[in-house]
């Protein structure tokens, strides 16, 4: 990445894209609906066959196209978004998602109150059930399993109260390019789910806090773009990833019977469902995260050897 250069617009929408340009379309439409408008839109094609680049080009000139040659995953094509990106807040959002007028606005309001915030985080409900929240800011359990705060519940207190959160969903979430300048970006061995937790645990580690915007609203498909056998295994593989590489070393001695604890109820409930794919996908998803955990060792090194933040401050924002 380099510095802001002169006269670029403040923020950075960066959209990856693999084959769905029907999604893009209405996410596409909302931002041309945006109240700030000192932004610029990337949308990094991951190799689509659907005819995305081309459509875009003729039906979204004030777009940039980024269209990549192979499939790099969530976390590559966001990457390569990040880096040709000019803004000072980048922004990441899905391709299935679509945005209230006022989303941008309040991520930066939100930023620019909190400068101890490296990212903010949005409010994201279900599209089709929009009192339904599906986000509203990411935690962290002590047991190394992530989740969305308020996930299925109807909107209300205390989700909509302005707070500080462990993290954000990489579906709709806004990054200081100051912070990742500071951590670095997406790992993009993960290639998609969980790498949003890793950046967060990064972030947390480093010093930088997180922001949960309730006025910053984005409706979200579920599973649209993903799911199934391909969700259930990466996330299995990389919620292993996410413990070895950043997990603090006291903190793991602390906890490691709950960490072994939880990994074994989803073995054991994904075993229950064996004839599932899925179920399989996730058993096998865990088991490289198991034995491959071990690559991450200078990782995890260079990330602890920098930290900022103390134990104990750690301890406290996970539940």
């Amino acid at each position: 990445m380099t510095g802001n250069p002169t006269g670029a617009p403040r923020v950075s929408i960066i959209i990856p894209n693999w084959n769905g340009l029907k999604l893009l379309r209405p996410c596409l439409d909302s931002l041309r609906q945006q109240t700030f408008t000192d932004l610029e839109i990337i949308v990094v094609d991951n190799a689509s066959t659907d005819g995305s680049v081309e459509a875009l080009q003729r039906e979204y000139p004030e777009v940039r196209v980024l269209a990549l040659t192979t499939n790099g995953g969530y976390s590559g094509g966001s990457n390569a978004g990040i880096r040709a990106a000019r803004g000072q807040i980048l922004v990441m959002l899905n391709n299935d998602t679509e945005a209230e007028p006022g989303w941008i606005a309040a991520l930066v309001d939100a930023l620019d109150r909190h400068p101890e915030a490296g990212s903010a985080a949005s409010r994201i409900m279900l599209y089709d059930d929009r009192q339904k929240l599906h986000s509203a800011g990411d935690y962290y359990r002590r047991n190394g399993l992530p989740d969305s705060r308020g996930v299925w519940q109807t909107y209300d207190a205390p989700y909509n109260e302005e707070c500080f959160v462990f993290g954000g969903c990489g579906g709709a979430l806004a990054y200081r390019r100051e912070m990742l300048e500071d951590i670095g970006l997406f790992e993009e061995r993960f290639f998609m789910y969980c790498e949003d937790v890793d950046l967060n645990w990064k972030a947390q580690l480093a010093g930088w806090k997180c922001v949960y915007v309730p006025q910053a609203v984005v409706y979200h498909h579920l599973s649209a773009t993903g799911g199934g056998v391909l969700s259930s295994y990466y996330v299995g593989r990389n919620t292993l990833w996410v413990i070895a590489r950043n997990y603090p070393t006291a903190l793991l001695r602390r906890h490691w019977r709950e960490i072994v604890s939880a990994q074994w109820a989803v073995a054991r409930e994904a075993l229950r469902a064996w004839r599932g794919a899925a179920a399989r996908a996730r058993l096998r998803g865990q088991l490289v995260g198991l034995f491959t955990s071990v690559r991450w060792l200078s990782a995890r090194k260079a990330t602890l050897s920098r930290r900022r933040a103390a134990d104990a401050y750690i301890e406290s924002i996970l539940t």
